[in-house]
């Protein structure tokens, strides 16, 4: 929890600044979306994995460097990502009852993005404006399952890069793709298997200006 109110506090300290506002523009929106997430073995084929979707929602704010087309932008979301483990094609976990198991993770996450516009289009750009963009996203564990089974890492960090269009200056539409840099879990049994998440991400944000 520390971390995120530290994360949060520099975000607004950010967007709040004078010398940034004095060059800046700065404004918030609401975003939702899913992500498409696959579960992915350091040591592959014993457990086979599917992927699942989840949904993601929360709030984005974004400062626009006026003039050269880049901009940052952070977010605080709510995202669950999910999988199905066939834990049952193994004796050691369908002895215990196991099978084929739908893991749940719920996180809040922090993704932080450094963006290119691409403003000088001729006009074209206040229609429908093409970005990239590309970013860490800091990710905390606040709920999840199969907790006797796998034993979760609360803090996941993401490398994330993406690409999207802004319609009419005040909706962006984006798809990214994010990978884990370190382990997201390790199972408790057969000596401690790592699995890390990776996902495709689709979103929509609509800025209040």
């Amino acid at each position: 929890m520390k971390k995120i109110i530290i994360a949060l506090v520099g975000l607004v300290a950010l967007l709040a600044a004078p010398k940034v506002q004095a060059q800046s523009e700065s404004r918030w929106g609401v975003t939702a979306g899913a992500n498409y997430n696959y579960i992915h073995f350091k040591q592959p084929g014993i457990i086979p994995s599917d992927r699942g979707w989840g949904p993601v929602a929360g709030v984005t704010g974004e400062v626009n460097i006026q003039g050269i087309g880049f901009s940052v932008d952070g977010s605080v979301l709510y995202s669950m990502r999910t999988g199905k483990l066939h834990y049952g094609n193994r004796k050691v976990w369908s002895s215990l009852g196991l099978g084929d198991e739908n893991c749940l993770m719920h996180n809040i996450d922090l993704p932080l993005s450094l963006k290119f516009k691409f403003q000088r289009l001729g006009g074209f750009e206040n229609t429908l404006m093409p970005m990239i963009y590309a970013g860490p996203t800091f990710s905390f564990l606040v709920g999840k399952n199969l907790g006797e089974t796998n034993d979760y890492n609360p803090v996941s960090v993401f490398l994330r890069f993406g690409a999207g269009v802004e319609i009419k200056r005040r909706v962006q539409l984006t798809v990214s793709y994010s990978f884990s840099i370190g382990e997201t879990f390790r199972t408790r049994l057969l000596d401690e298997m790592i699995a890390k998440n990776r996902y495709w991400n689709a979103s929509v944000t609509y800025y209040f200006k």
